[in-house]
């Protein structure tokens, strides 16, 4: 299955190259433009994105403005912008935006509004891969030379760190997003569902441990 296409819209270039290099690692495609009047050309003759993040102050012509070609085409967007005035989180949200992410932002919580406004949007990819690993997230499957058996929760915990693959995930967020804030159990719950999923999945060197943090699959 191919990668989610997403269009990053944003004339800082440090800003721009950190938000692709996330996408990369995360295992979207990805599109830099940094010009407003130059993306809407584009959009003209390339429309096949699944998200668009876009800046509001851009030269050419302004991420507001360049709602109306992102809507022609189907494409939803997630604003990133300085602008963090309520006035312009309101107009933002009004015009059709799906989020408005003000900066500074956390890698972390970008890449999850990512995920949540492609799944509301029908266009999130449900085939995952790491390596030799094929996960399909909506029949719960995961293959390796032929189909691994994990435990629901394991399930859970391989999907959560490969959608966030070189990213350092704290036990506490994990537990908290795979087993929920009520749980009464502790952290070491996620470090025995870890040692489960390195043993089933020889994975012993990929998920690696983030010392007095949590883990963080490379890939």
């Amino acid at each position: 299955m191919s990668k989610n296409r997403i269009l990053v819209i944003e004339d800082d270039k440090d800003i721009a190259d950190s938000i692709g290099l996330n996408l990369e690692l995360s295992g979207y495609d990805y599109t830099i433009i940094d010009d407003g009047l130059e993306a809407a050309k584009r959009l003209s003759e390339d429309h096949s994105f699944d998200l668009a993040l876009l800046d509001v102050m851009l030269p050419g012509l302004d991420g507001f403005a360049l709602m109306e070609h992102m809507q022609k085409y189907n494409i939803p967007v997630i604003y990133l912008t300085a602008k963090a005035d309520v006035p312009s989180r309101i107009k933002g949200l009004k015009i059709g935006a799906e989020d408005y992410i003000v900066k500074p932002f956390s890698v972390l919580e970008l890449l999850v509004r990512i995920e949540k406004v492609l799944d509301r949007a029908g266009k999130l990819n449900k085939v995952l891969r790491c390596r030799d690993i094929t996960i399909d997230t909506e029949k719960r499957t995961v293959t390796k030379s032929g189909e691994v058996a994990l435990q629901p929760l394991e399930f859970d915990l391989l999907v959560k760190l490969i959608k966030f693959k070189n990213c350092t995930m704290s036990r506490e967020r994990l537990l908290n997003e795979i087993w929920g804030v009520d749980f009464a159990g502790g952290t070491r719950t996620v470090d025995t569902h870890v040692a489960s999923l390195r043993k089933k999945l020889g994975l012993e060197g990929v998920i690696v441990t983030v010392t007095r943090i949590g883990y963080r699959l490379e890939d």
